[in-house]
Parts: structure tokens; C-alpha cells; sequence
């Protein structure tokens, strides 16, 4: 007869459910088929354009979050619906915004995703070019007679140091 530890249950619960929610999460884009092989092709085009709301940085192609498990169900049921690439993303993003999507359009409410980069570089130039030039503007300060001599006892003090080492 094997003896059993209270501690033992829950751990093997625990290494349990670790091993079975990794497969329970995983996914494949095997399940989403149609008639068409191109239709196919345009619906693995079109989720892998399309971001995942939850990931940020990756597609709806990529991305293994239930939130965009259940964005490519839709974009697939829509899809088979007969709604075509522009109706789907028209769809999305009415409902989720321009987010959505990884080139978004330049227009007004967008203008800080395009230009934004090149205002802050722009702001980082000029604020380089001025520091440098206040620098060039100030003249330089004479060490003082007692600054110079500790300058040398430190310097000294360094040259001892490194014959040591």
C-alpha cells in the first residue's frame, strides 16, 4: 500500500491542469475552411493585417488571446456570409477603430500615429541643438589654485594606485 501525503492531491492537480489548459488554449487556423481556396488565402490576408486588441503588436494570424480567437471567428463567419474584405473591415472598425487595423488611414483622428514619431524627433533635435548651443555660449572656468592641486593629489594618488594593481 503506497502511503498518501495531503500535500500530494493538490499538486498533482495543479502539474494537471498546467499540462491540460496549454492544449485547451491552442488553436490553428485549420478549422476556419472554405469552399474556395482563395477565399482562403484572403481570409488568412486579411486576419494577418488586422490587429489583436488585447496583444497589441500582433495579428489576429499570430495572436493566441480568446479576444482574437473570437475576432477571427466573426471575421470567418462574415466571410462565409459572402461580406466582402472592405464590409469586414468597415465592421471592425466602426466597432473597434481605426486600432484595429495596422496601417491605418491619415486622417485627423489618426495624425498623431503618423507625424507624432517625427515631432518628437524634431522636438529632440532642437532641444540637442540649443543645449549645445548654450554650451558654446558659456565660456570656460579656469580651474582655481586649490582645484588644481587636488586635481593633482588625485591624479597622484591614481598613478600609485594603477603601479599597485
Amino acid at each position: 500500500m503506497i502511503p498518501r501525503s495531503p500535500k500530494l492531491l493538490p499538486a498533482a492537480l495543479a502539474l494537471a491542469s498546467a499540462l491540460t489548459i496549454g492544449t485547451t488554449q491552442a488553436y490553428t487556423l485549420e478549422e476556419f475552411t472554405f469552399e474556395d481556396p482563395s477565399q482562403t488565402a484572403n481570409f488568412r490576408d486579411l486576419i494577418g493585417e488586422l490587429r489583436c486588441l488585447v496583444c497589441q503588436n500582433e495579428s489576429l494570424a499570430g495572436s493566441q488571446a480568446s479576444v482574437a480567437q473570437d475576432l477571427r471567428n466573426e471575421v470567418y463567419r462574415m466571410m462565409q456570409e459572402g461580406k466582402t474584405r472592405d464590409e469586414v473591415v468597415d465592421f471592425l472598425v466602426a466597432r473597434y477603430g481605426d486600432f484595429v487595423l495596422y496601417d491605418p488611414p491619415i486622417k485627423p483622428s489618426t495624425y498623431i500615429l503618423w507625424f507624432g514619431p517625427f515631432l518628437f524627433l524634431a522636438l529632440g533635435g532642437f532641444l540637442l541643438m540649443r543645449a549645445i548651443q548654450r554650451k558654446k555660449a558659456e565660456p570656460e572656468q579656469d580651474l582655481s589654485d586649490a582645484e588644481r592641486a587636488r586635481l593633482q593629489q588625485l591624479l597622484a594618488d591614481t598613478a600609485v594606485t594603477n603601479k599597485k594593481d
